[in-house]
């Protein structure tokens, strides 16, 4: 009874597909991202430096088992706990303190956190004053695992003002069935203005490409964030850029078969990157890294900055920062937080914040 009462749920939903948009999935190639402004605009004191901080925040999931991680099986959280989760989180942003904050996995409207809207929560209690958001994951309501209606996605938090937020759509992965893509994740760039006090405008992106990607979708968005970059640079402007790439850099002494890689899941099985080792050669060779490529490939594990073990140890560099500026020399700063007495990121989320100093030209 309850297999055919599955066929008939994916049978009525299939159907709704083949004419509507039932649950609010979809997106246009590029739209206007979703303005944030702080209740209370607190005054930056603007030295002519920037501090950038980029961090997968894990929707205020903290270190709790969920089902995707394989080491456990939780899909929700009660409002406590993401009060909780999002708390430690502002400490370490306030305990950093940076101008601009990219951050990935960030929920608005989720069932999973309780409906708490995180960035709203984070301008709340913090020093940001303005943001930008852009959904990479939204459906009224997703029929599977309990999850019901979703809303997460990238934002760029910023001290200073922010204007003409764009939501950039990027490739879908292919090997899905069509109501798989219907309601899977929608990867995208988040771009922004900023403007400093002295009038200067610098280009914010943020990206979050394809996790578990195995038809080339991933090198796919790669290239096309790389095309953005190009862009702004041949056009005379600065950026700043930064996020989740959800791959390694040329030179990692490992490429596969991680230790806290636990799910027999196909579905959320780790990307083996060992083929992925040259997809970021275009970004290193034409822009500046937060971490020089030479300091990461003369001591990898520094800067490692996510594992879904919170037993473990960082065990792989996922997350950068980018300029066609210049960041201050050796200004850069992985935050694993092990035993440095700094807020304990190894307990915030499965990815470590980095931070650099950005020069403004």
């Amino acid at each position: 009874m309850l297999y055919l009462k599955k066929i008939f749920f994916t049978t009525v939903i299939a159907l709704s597909l083949s004419s509507c948009d039932p649950f609010n999935t979809q997106f246009e190639d590029t739209e206007n991202a979703v303005y944030y402004e702080s209740d209370e605009i607190i005054t930056a004191n603007y030295p002519g430096t920037l501090k950038v901080m980029t961090w997968n925040v894990k929707f205020g999931g903290g270190r709790i088992d969920f089902y995707f991680d394989c080491h456990g099986d939780r899909v929700l959280m009660d409002k406590q706990e993401v009060i909780n989760n999002m708390s430690a989180v502002v400490d370490k942003i306030n305990q950093v303190e940076p101008d601009i904050l990219l951050i990935q996995e960030v929920d608005v409207l989720s069932k999973r956190s309780a409906y708490v809207n995180q960035v709203k929560y984070i301008l709340k209690n913090t020093s940001l004053n303005y943001a930008y958001y852009a959904s990479q994951w939204k459906a009224d309501f997703v029929p599977s695992d309990g999850l019901g209606r979703v809303d997460s996605g990238n934002a760029i938090l910023s001290k200073y003002p922010l204007s003409k937020g764009k939501r950039l759509a990027l490739p879908l992965i292919g090997t899905h069935d069509s109501l798989t893509s219907y309601f899977y994740l929608k990867r995208n760039i988040l771009m922004a203005v900023l403007t400093l006090p002295d009038g200067k405008e610098i280009d914010v992106l943020n990206i979050h490409t394809a996790a578990y990607s195995k038809d080339g979708t991933k090198k796919k968005q790669i290239d096309i964030f790389h095309q953005e970059l190009k862009k702004i640079d041949e056009a005379g402007r600065y950026f700043i850029a930064g996020g989740d790439l959800n791959a390694i850099p040329p030179g990692s002494l490992k490429t596969s078969d991680f230790p806290d890689s636990v799910c027999t899941d196909e579905d959320f099985i780790a990307d083996d990157y060992s083929a992925e080792s040259a997809w970021l050669d275009s970004l290193y060779a034409d822009f500046s890294s937060a971490v020089p490529l030479v300091d990461y490939q003369t001591d990898n594990s520094s800067f490692f900055t996510h594992t879904t073990d919170k037993n473990g140890f960082w065990n792989r560099k996922l997350d950068y920062i980018w300029t066609n500026g210049s960041f201050a020399l050796d200004s850069y700063l992985t935050h694993q937080d092990i035993s440095s007495g700094g807020v304990e990121t190894m307990l915030l989320s499965d990815h470590a914040p980095l931070t650099v100093v950005y020069e403004v030209q």
